[in-house]
């Protein structure tokens, strides 16, 4: 039987403010609330506001937190000050990715998990079944609200609901503190999309004044809230990965571009194997693309040479509203790898032709 689908806490805003809501990962979440393209528009020119309340959060706390993590993290956590975090996946045992996640330093030997919310179950039963040292462990999914403040105005609407000097946080930095009289809110200079701007990580009960805050302060930048389709595009313009997309258990870290989070100074899971991936190569690449014609490229699509011939699929496209044509990203024969390489796109048994290009796909 399958699971019921949830509501994030502010659902009833979402549904006022007009947004389509839709089941995505076991949550009804905002999809858009007006356009996909004036959202996507409105966080590369100015600000707006994501409610991501349905990412899985876990607590790593004790004197064996740190072993834990280095076991099942691919990148190194060793190397985090407090205040830091660092973007990592879960390695499997049979060369893919149970997930990406972020790993945040709270203090000398506690650590946040945030992961996607598809894999919350999977990801906790996965961690847990590795906790052979006796780390503890909590997921407190349920008791958080996350809010994404994203775009080049973020930081002026920021600002003023909080005493935390945000000008002062480095990328992949945090700072824990009151944020719009909410207590021990913590503020992560991180984000999905290229933009800029702040993760908010909120307690439920705040969660509905913190978003009204947000909104007054934001009022004179015409502050937007920003649904999952304008995330989708800002995050391929970026090249940044979509797990069930771009990464999956069947892709390994390597293939997908990820050996900079892939740390062989400590032992993993399957740390052996994907260090020899990375030493010997691979034979397929996660590669970025750009249409040189009409069309909008989409999963599955076969990826072509100029043959015709198929050297691999998309695992993610869609047209650019910033740079108006297609885009995306697929698997390729290593061969074909290289940034400048032409290719095909088979969009309904036509061939358009594209052309490789180094990430990020969008150029400012």
């Amino acid at each position: 039987m399958q699971d019921p689908i949830k509501k994030i806490v502010l659902n009833d805003i979402h549904e006022a403010l007009g947004a389509k809501m839709i089941p995505f990962a076991g949550f009804y979440m905002p999809v858009r609330y007006h356009s996909d393209i004036a959202e996507h528009k409105a966080v590369r020119e100015n600000v707006g506001v994501f409610d991501v309340s349905h990412m899985g959060e876990f607590i790593i706390s004790g004197p064996h937190a740190l072993e834990l993590i280095q076991k099942v993290s691919s990148n190194d956590a060793a190397s985090l000050s407090v205040g830091q975090a660092q973007y990592a996946c879960l390695p499997n045992e049979t060369g893919g990715i149970v997930d990406d996640l972020l790993v945040y330093r709270l203090d000398d030997a506690r650590y946040l998990l945030v992961v996607n919310a598809s894999n919350i179950e999977k990801d906790w039963n996965w961690i847990q079944t590795h906790n052979t040292m006796g780390a503890t462990m909590e997921n407190c999914s349920d008791a958080f609200c996350l809010f994404a403040v994203q775009g080049p105005n973020a930081t002026k609407v920021l600002q003023p609901l909080t005493d935390i000097p945000l000008a002062e946080i480095p990328f992949y930095h945090f700072r824990t503190g009151k944020f719009a009289g909410a207590s021990e809110v913590i503020v992560s200079a991180t984000g999905y999309t290229g933009a800029g701007g702040f993760e908010l990580y909120v307690k439920n009960a705040d969660a509905s004044a913190v978003w009204n805050a947000l909104f007054a302060s934001g009022k004179p930048y015409d502050i937007q809230p920003i649904g999952l389709g304008a995330r989708d595009t800002l995050r391929l313009e970026m090249g940044y990965c979509l797990y069930g997309n771009d990464i999956t258990e069947e892709t390994s870290p390597i293939e997908a571009g990820l050996g900079w989070i892939t740390k062989f100074t400590k032992d993993f899971i399957n740390h052996k194997d994907l260090k020899e991936q990375k030493q010997t190569g691979v034979k397929r690449k996660l590669v970025g693309f750009v249409l040189e014609e009409k069309g909008i490229p989409r999963a599955h699509y076969p990826i072509v040479n100029t043959e015709g011939v198929t050297i691999g699929r998309v695992t993610s496209g869609s047209l650019s509203p910033s740079m108006g044509i297609g885009i995306g990203l697929g698997y390729v024969d290593v061969a074909y790898a290289k940034p400048g390489t032409r290719i095909g796109i088979e969009v309904r048994k036509k061939s358009l032709e594209a052309t490789i290009k180094k990430l990020p796909l969008l150029t400012k």
